[in-house]
């Protein structure tokens, strides 16, 4: 039997879920015979609780009361003293400090599967190093739910660029948040505002809704997909539409700008008023092969195309390719969601434990 070893970092929504996903698959008899899936450690930025023979399901009331402060060091010394096999390294965080500790894992024998995008969106020089030292070290590094949550958008991507395609052109609605707020804006005569603080409501927004009208997290898993494609690109060179006011932008509290959500109403009434009747509002990434060009925009689209056809929170991905012409390569699903995204890092997971002895 194969065994595989999880060090989990983070346990908020998506490392909570993907706990309960994992402990519901042990239990699984087709899958028990071949694969055998421990989870020792689990830990959040200042807590870890250690489990040697793998953590069940009372592991959130034993994180609670026997989880003690940490050192990365400290995990590092636990997985070698016990002589763990398989080493797979979880990241459900954001955490920007736990990407730059991933050399430090990959030296000492870990494996990496990130829902985080923070590795995949810093400089060049970094992506390069960090794919060098995995290189070195036979290491792999898996991120599916980097971009489309559960939607198998990297990998598809990354098989056809491997395989001699041609890829002409990436357009997407990247966002299942601000695909939600569109979808109900266009379709209904609720004001902005309202939308926005329903999103919120019903969880699809970050508790700061700035961070996805910005147009910055679109942004970051455009450079994903154009990095795989061997474009060298930053993300200071992506041309992004923000929808936030600039009175309203950083320099005002997440508060001040939940009271005057309303001065958004204006201007996207204007533009809504301007849609003609088979058309609705789309918030969409682009990326141009041949120029090089990423944008993050608003854009109308038909009612009838895949876009213009998304429901609640759906993400919708076209690439367009040498063979497939003017007829692009669609997919599309639930784009969001910790249940999604969870799922995504189990299937990273288990395709990396077929890669393993």
């Amino acid at each position: 039997m194969k065994r595989i070893n999880i060090v989990l970092f983070g346990v908020g929504n998506v490392g909570s879920t993907l706990v309960d996903q994992v402990l519901k698959l042990k239990n699984k008899p087709e899958l028990a015979r071949e694969l055998e899936i421990n989870l020792p450690v689990v830990l959040n930025s200042t807590t870890a609780f250690f489990e040697q023979k793998g953590i069940d399901t009372s592991w959130e009331a034993n994180f609670k009361d026997f989880g003690v402060p940490y050192k990365l060091q400290d995990i590092i010394d636990y997985v070698k003293k016990n002589d763990y096999e398989n080493l797979i390294a979880v990241d459900a965080t954001a955490s920007e400090e736990l990407v730059h500790n991933y050399g430090l894992l990959i030296q000492n024998g870990f494996h990496i599967v990130a829902a985080n995008k923070v590795a995949n969106t810093l400089s060049s020089e970094f992506y390069d190093t960090l794919r060098e030292e995995l290189l070195v070290h036979g290491r792999h590094f898996l991120y599916e739910t980097n971009v489309g949550a559960g939607l198998p958008v990297v990998e598809t991507l990354k098989s056809l660029y491997t395989a001699g395609e041609k890829v002409t052109k990436v357009r997407g609605v990247f966002s299942g948040s601000l695909s939600y707020i569109f979808n109900t804006f266009s379709e209904g005569n609720k004001s902005i505002d309202s939308v926005i603080t329903e999103a919120g409501e019903k969880g699809f927004t970050e508790p700061d809704p700035r961070v996805d009208l910005s147009g910055k997290d679109v942004a970051r898993k455009l450079l994903i997909l154009a990095r795989e494609l061997n474009l060298k690109k930053e993300l200071h060179e992506i041309k992004i539409q923000d929808l936030v006011p600039v009175h309203l932008n950083g320099s005002s509290s997440r508060q001040d700008f939940k009271d005057n959500l309303a001065d958004l109403n204006e201007d996207f009434e204007a533009l809504r008023n301007d849609l003609k009747q088979d058309e609705v509002i789309r918030h969409i990434g682009e990326l141009e092969v041949a120029g090089g060009n990423l944008e993050v925009k608003l854009v109308k689209e038909k009612k009838t195309s895949p876009f213009g056809s998304l429901q609640h929170a759906d993400a919708s991905f076209e690439i367009y390719t040498e063979s497939y012409g003017s007829r692009p390569l669609v997919i599309q699903g639930a784009g969001a969601g910790a249940a999604v995204t969870a799922r995504g890092v189990l299937s990273d997971i288990l395709k990396l434990s077929e890669k393993l002895n």
